[in-house]
């Protein structure tokens, strides 16, 4: 099997393109309209579910059953959770992430009759007034606020501009693409997801060569939440589900900083034992860089799609992403290996005739000793 080569400046172009359109949970209608314009650039099909999840189509020679492949396209943010009485802002977070990250960050607050600018600073911002105390407020959310670009120093000058409790609060990214590779942004989890995705179907597309299945692209809107693809998979025509998001690159873990991680199992359990090892085999076949880590905190679009009731084989694919829902960072590489091992996994063949049914004989049902197939 020939190997499609991924495109560089696509995959940038795309990743600049998502980090461009703020999505925090709850907030996605833009960012679900620009991935379905790159899906019609690519002339790729797709349908919308009524929030906005996108379930798109690459046809295969086989129309059943299929495979998935899911990203998730919503962010971390914030809410307003008060009006204080001197004109600035409490927040709550929109998905969970530390504080300390928001402290100094500029913000836009989408308010009531029209986008507002502001800074997240703690409430002890200044060390000429609080001297050393600055350095020993504890870390919390309800240790920021939000000071708002506006003349306000009150509730009701708050109220005046459209504020309001509920208000949707989206973080600057902060993007930086290096020369020498790295990419540097707040929510590259799951934005470069996103991006190796698109480019593995692009890749795909520009190979020319058929897929042994259909292939179907989810794009979640609530998977910084909990809910992720259990509402996107409809009927019983998926047999295998990759789900695409970040490998944690720290003190204790195994994750790629430089190539694609497979994750063997994360806080809700191991992921199928035959697609992981499926996966590992395409990365050993085709030599592209990758590791195999364990993730303790962490859940994806696969555990909300089995929770759900979906009886499909999972797996969890990575890029590398150093300071996870913090300042993040990855590497070009990183996202490349993604996107060829995703192509390789969709150009494979189905990993078991069987799985063309939900219920079936023992047939080709795997044996006990099952072992990985020599290189």
């Amino acid at each position: 099997m020939s190997m499609p080569l991924i495109n560089p400046a696509y995959l940038q172009s795309t990743l600049r393109r998502l980090l461009e359109t703020p999505s925090p949970s709850g907030m996605t209608d833009a960012v679900v309209r620009l991935v379905c314009e790159m899906l019609d650039e690519l002339g790729i099909a797709y349908q919308l579910t009524r929030r906005g999840a996108i379930r798109a189509l690459l046809p295969g020679r086989q129309h059943c059953p299929k495979r998935a492949v899911a990203s998730h396209l919503d962010t971390l943010g914030a809410m307003v959770k008060a009006l204080k009485p001197h004109g600035r802002l409490a927040l709550s977070p929109i998905g969970f992430w530390s504080s300390r990250f928001a402290e100094g960050e500029r913000v836009t607050i989408y308010a009531d009759f029209g986008n507002l600018r502001g800074t997240v600073l703690p409430l002890k911002a200044s060390g000429h007034t609080f001297n050393k105390e600055i350095d020993t407020q504890p870390v919390d959310w309800t240790q920021v606020e939000v000071r708002l670009d506006e003349r306000v120093a009150s509730v009701a000058d708050l109220m005046t501009l459209g504020v309001r409790v509920g208000d949707t609060v989206s973080f600057d990214t902060r993007t930086e693409f290096g020369p020498n590779g790295f990419i540097t942004s707040r929510y590259l989890d799951d934005k470069a997801g996103v991006a190796s995705v698109l480019a593995a179907a692009e890749a795909v597309l520009r190979h020319g060569e058929p897929l042994p299945l259909d292939v179907l692209l989810l794009f979640t809107i609530s998977e910084e939440v909990g809910v992720g693809a259990s509402h996107v998979l409809h009927g019983g025509d998926v047999s295998e589900l990759v789900s695409v998001d970040n490998g944690t690159v720290a003190e204790g873990q195994n994750t790629s900083e430089y190539g694609v991680t497979v994750s063997m199992m994360d806080s809700s359990g191991p992921f199928d034992w035959h697609l992981t090892r499926h996966l590992l085999h395409l990365c050993r076949s085709h030599a592209i860089d990758h590791a195999r880590d364990v993730f303790r905190f962490y859940r994806s679009d696969a555990a909300s799609a089995v929770e759900a009731g979906n009886d499909i084989r999972t797996a969890l694919l990575c890029f590398a992403c150093d300071a996870s829902h913090g300042y993040e960072r990855t590497h070009e590489d990183s996202l490349s290996a993604l996107g060829r091992l995703l192509a390789a996994y969709m150009l494979s063949p189905p990993l078991f005739q069987r799985d063309v049914k939900a219920l079936g004989p023992l047939g080709d049902f795997p044996p006990a000793d099952c072992q990985l197939t020599p290189d």
